[in-house]
């Protein structure tokens, strides 16, 4: 994958190739072929599979593109093998994260052949095209990175792990980010997001970093801020938990927010703040205020009013009523201006 100049700097795409629709199977790998020479065939050709797998090729294939990474989320129905020759030379480096499934890999100069299991990963250069199998029903988040800032730091090592190591969880938080937002990016966006996922490569590669670097800065911030949105009602949520999580110090932590400006603990009290608030109002019916202040691990019921009226401007009373009025309101205006109001339902005829 060697593009230069303006052509790689605005590169950014999204594309998906299917073959698991109904029907889809006896012309399944034909199609798969086509769109992926189309798309990506120039900078990585496809290599050579097995009669068995053109046969039976159930795959459905998501590609993000950002200059010259090719991000993809594999779903396999069914399984796939290259051929015993698959192909010729390449110059890339992998990382395999497995979801679901195994990933088989063969003619490894330092280990022969090795099976990649769910929850594991491999990083690897590889300078030519090598033989693999994956499972029936196998997910993977596979990445395809230029050699040329990577095989220093990789040499000829095959690197595997859990995929929930720190490094990891950073590396993953980060190409997901770029696959949800990458269509959006500008020339400058696209340039920061593709330098950050070679520098987290990097740290995978070399078993971590010790301390973090203001470009790794909101890799880190986004991969807490994940942890911390799952767990936002655990009591024992706290910047010494994530960094531990995270296997990072949490002065690094907290360096890594500082730069994004904002703190660790100030992010935490604003989203549990924010999950408050939508309870305050939400349909299903209302709860109290203690309620809401004990779920939310505030101290007390006058320390959560004091913290929602100053993030709000209001207290939590104060809020309920103010939106319960404008929603009357909303809906008085609406019938004052001939529109219809609600429809209220009653028995049938």
């Amino acid at each position: 994958m060697n593009r230069t100049g303006a052509e790689a700097d605005e590169l950014r795409e999204v594309f998906v190739l299917d073959t698991t629709a109904p029907g889809a199977a006896p012309r399944g790998f034909d199609t798969f072929r086509r769109g992926w020479e189309a798309q990506i065939g120039k900078d990585l050709p496809l290599v050579t599979y097995s009669p068995a797998t053109i046969a039976d090729f159930r795959v459905k294939l998501r590609v993000t593109r950002l200059r010259d990474v090719v991000i993809g989320d594999l779903h396999a129905m069914s399984a796939i093998r290259t051929a015993d020759h698959p192909g010729g030379d390449q110059d890339l480096v992998e990382v395999h994260i497995l979801r679901r499934g195994a990933w088989t890999v063969g003619g490894l100069p330092d280990r022969g052949e090795h099976t990649v299991s769910t929850g594991q990963f491999l990083l690897r250069h590889f300078g030519r095209q090598v033989p693999f199998e994956r499972h029936a029903q196998t997910r993977e988040l596979l990445l395809f990175l230029p050699s040329a800032m990577l095989r220093p730091v990789l040499g000829n090592r095959t690197i595997t792990g859990p995929g929930n190591s720190a490094e990891m969880r950073l590396l993953r938080a980060h190409t997901e980010m770029i696959q949800r937002t990458v269509t959006g990016l500008g020339p400058a966006g696209v340039h920061a997001a593709h330098r950050v996922l070679i520098e987290l490569t990097k740290a995978v590669a070399g078993g971590g970093f010790d301390d973090v670097e203001p470009r790794l800065a909101p890799a880190l911030v986004q991969a807490a801020k994940d942890l911390a949105d799952s767990g936002l009602a655990d009591a024992e949520l706290s910047p010494t938990a994530l960094a531990r999580q995270l296997n990072v110090s949490v002065r690094t932590l907290q360096r890594a927010f500082a730069k994004v400006g904002e703190s660790v603990t100030a992010y935490v009290r604003h989203r549990r703040l924010e999950e408050a608030r939508l309870a305050l109002t939400a349909p299903r019916g209302r709860v109290s205020v203690s309620e809401l202040a004990a779920h939310w691990q505030f101290a007390d019921s006058s320390h959560f009013i004091r913290a929602f009226k100053k993030r709000y401007g209001q207290t939590p009373t104060e809020y309920v009523r103010s939106t319960t009025w404008r929603d009357v309101e909303g809906r008085g205006r609406r019938r004052s201006d001939g529109k219809p109001g609600p429809v209220e339902t009653g028995p049938g005829p």
